[in-house]
């Protein structure tokens, strides 16, 4: 294996995924968790295990306002057809956007100011009252998400569970073809990673899976992974 290449999934990985979202969301082993999930390119996997599991389990979805619509009339699809009953829609407050980017052009000048303002400070604030987070990283999307394990301790005390970690390119595919799940209507025009409109791009062949992600800045997270200006894993917690 070379360098900073991610490992590959364990067998059975579909089984120990859904046996670690069982023990989070039925079993209550790492205290209340909520799902965090864009409603982006690869989102569907995660979101259709944790209907499997638990339906009612809650999943944070931050709105910063700049969106593409195709992302909201995804989410909204994909809610009702897996059956997720607790889609939470988190926005940043109204007088944050008025004090900090009233011209709706910070993330021009400061994309790192304008993804706290617009994602950061809102899951913080949204996770208060919550011991521990689902995330959707996987292993293969980036060189800096290359060691993440599927449980982690997060730097705030809070338990941050990354169950597709170890799965594949190949996995994904595999489980969405057999179970039908719709793809986010931009993948097909060459988005692998989809944030804000306005801060994503098609990407090119051969590119990294997240190149389209704040093209022409030194910026590959939008901050929620991020404390002190460091990508912060935390220590793995053995599942």
């Amino acid at each position: 294996m070379t360098a900073n290449a991610p490992a590959p999934a364990p067998p059975d990985t579909e089984s120990a995924t859904l046996a670690l979202l069982s023990e989070t969301l039925i079993g209550g082993r790492f205290g209340r968790v909520a799902a965090v999930s864009s409603f982006g390119a690869e989102s569907a996997v995660l979101l259709h295990l944790i209907a499997r599991v638990e339906p009612a389990a809650p999943v944070l979805f931050i709105d910063t306002g700049m969106l593409f619509a195709e992302t909201l009339a995804y989410r909204d699809e994909l809610a009702s057809r897996l059956g997720l009953t607790d889609v939470r829609s988190i926005r940043p407050e109204r007088e944050a956007v008025r004090r900090t980017d009233i011209w709706g052009r910070l993330h021009m000048t400061d994309p790192d100011a304008c993804c706290d303002l617009r994602k950061t400070q809102v899951l913080d604030a949204a996770l208060d009252g919550f011991d521990g987070w689902i995330t959707g990283r996987k292993r293969h999307q980036a060189l800096t998400r290359s060691d993440i394990e599927p449980v982690e301790q997060a730097s705030n005390g809070k338990t941050k569970l990354n169950p597709l970690a170890l799965w594949s390119p190949d996995d994904l595919t595999s489980y969405a073809e057999a179970f039908d799940l719709p793809p986010h209507p931009l993948v097909r025009h060459g988005y692998p990673s989809i944030g804000c409109a306005v801060c994503t791009s098609p990407i090119q062949p051969g590119e990294d899976a997240r190149a389209g992600r704040w093209r022409g800045h030194d910026k590959t997270e939008c901050g929620i992974h991020i404390v002190d200006g460091a990508i912060v894993r935390g220590a793995p917690t053995h599942a």
